[in-house]
C-alpha cells in the first residue's frame, strides 16, 4: 500500500435513519498528509488503498489519537475529541484526486476549498451533485426530507420549534469553517465549497457559490458563480453577475483579473484581464458585438467580446445615445478604494 495520499480527514457527521450520510464536518482536513500519518492510521482503519470513506467508532478514535501522538499532535487532539462524539464518525482517505464516489468524499473536497487548501478549479468535483443529498438545514442540523415532518411534530410536542433555514444540497460555509480575515454580512449567501480570500467582504446582496471565490482583498456585492475566481483588489458592485459554467458560461472559465471593477447591475460572460472596468448596467457576454475605440474615441473595428477575453486595461461601456457597446484602453484605470480594502 502506498503511503502517499491526496487528502485525509477525520470527520463527524449526520446520517438518516437508514444510515445514509447527509453531511460531514471535517474540523482539520489535510492536503497531502505525511507518509508517517498515513502509515500510522491505515492499519487501524483497515485502509488498503484507493479512495475510501471508512466509518469508525469512538474506541477506534482513541486508538487513532494514540497512534498519532508525536507524529501530528493537532490531529491527535482532534481524534481525542472525536472519541467523545455521540454522532457517527468517518475517516476519508483520498489516494488520488479523481471523480467522487461518496458523500463523505464530496464534503471533504468542499472543505478543502473553503479551508483555502485548494483554489477553485484546483481539484476534481466530477460527480458531486448526485452525492450531495437534498436535505433540510434546520435549527437541529441536517434532516432527511423524508423524516422532516415527523421531526417537526416531535419538536412541537416537546414544546420546541424546529426552524427550517433552507432546503438545499449545499450548506452555508460558515457552519463548517470561517476563514480568517473575512467579513460576510449574510452567511446564508456563501455556500460550503466557496474560497473566500483574506481581506474579502461579502455584503448582504453578495453571493459566492461552491468552486468559486476571491483572492482577496475585495468587495463582493454581486454574484460570484460556480467556477468563477475574482482576483486581488477587484470589486463587484451591487447586483452584478458573473456567468459561471452552470449559468451559461459553457466551457470558457470565467475569471476576474486583479484590480477590476464590475459596476452595479452589470455582468460578464467572458474572463476579464487585470484592471478592467465594466460600466454599471452593462452585461458583456461572449457574443456581444463590441466597438473598439482609439484614444480619440474613433471606431477602429467591431469584434465579439470573446476576442477581448483576458486582455488588461480595458473599459467596457454602453454609448447612451446609440446603445452600442464600446471598449477602449483604460491605462488610467479607476483607482479602487484602497481605504475600503485596507479595513476589510
Amino acid at each position: 500500500m502506498s503511503t502517499s495520499l491526496f487528502s485525509l480527514a477525520f470527520g463527524v457527521g449526520t446520517q438518516n435513519r437508514k444510515g445514509t450520510w447527509l453531511e460531514v464536518f471535517y474540523a482539520l482536513p489535510l492536503l497531502n498528509p505525511s507518509a508517517e500519518i498515513v502509515a500510522a492510521v491505515a492499519p487501524i482503519l483497515g485502509y488498503t488503498g484507493g479512495n475510501q470513506a471508512i466509518a469508525f467508532n469512538t474506541d477506534l478514535s482513541s486508538r487513532l489519537a494514540n497512534a498519532l501522538k508525536g507524529i501530528d499532535d493537532t490531529q491527535a487532539a482532534l481524534l481525542t475529541r472525536l472519541a467523545e462524539s455521540h454522532n457517527p464518525l468517518v475517516a476519508t482517505l483520498l489516494a488520488e484526486d479523481t471523480a467522487l464516489t461518496s458523500t463523505p468524499e464530496a464534503y471533504l473536497k468542499l472543505h478543502l476549498l473553503s479551508h483555502r487548501l485548494v483554489k477553485p478549479h484546483g481539484l476534481s468535483l466530477a460527480g458531486v451533485f448526485p452525492l450531495l443529498p437534498n436535505v433540510a438545514w434546520t435549527s437541529q442540523g441536517a434532516i432527511d426530507l423524508g423524516e422532516l415532518a415527523e421531526r417537526q411534530l416531535e419538536a412541537r410536542l416537546k414544546g420546541h420549534f424546529l426552524e427550517v433555514f433552507s432546503v438545499d444540497k449545499f450548506p452555508k460555509m460558515t457552519d463548517y469553517v470561517v476563514p480568517a480575515g473575512v467579513r460576510i454580512a449574510d452567511t446564508a449567501r456563501v455556500r460550503l465549497g466557496a474560497y473566500i480570500g483574506e481581506g474579502t467582504t461579502v455584503m448582504h446582496e453578495g453571493f459566492v457559490n461552491f468552486n468559486g471565490g476571491t483572492e482577496g482583498p475585495g468587495m463582493i456585492e454581486g454574484r460570484v458563480s460556480a467556477g468563477v475566481f475574482v482576483g486581488k483588489g477587484s470589486d463587484l458592485g451591487g447586483g452584478c453577475s458573473t456567468m459561471g459554467t452552470l449559468s451559461g458560461g459553457g466551457n470558457m472559465v470565467i475569471k476576474v483579473g486583479e484590480g477590476c471593477l464590475i459596476g452595479a447591475n452589470a455582468g460578464i460572460g467572458i474572463p476579464l484581464g487585470d484592471r478592467n472596468t465594466v460600466e454599471a448596467g452593462l452585461y458583456v457576454t461572449a457574443g456581444t458585438k463590441v466597438a473598439l475605440l482609439d484614444d480619440k474615441n474613433e471606431l477602429v473595428k467591431v469584434v465579439k467580446a470573446r476576442e477581448l477575453a483576458g486582455q488588461p486595461d480595458l473599459l467596457f461601456r454602453r454609448n447612451s445615445q446609440t446603445g452600442a457597446v464600446e471598449c477602449k484602453s483604460h491605462k488610467s484605470a479607476i483607482e479602487l478604494n484602497e481605504a475600503l480594502h485596507a479595513h476589510n
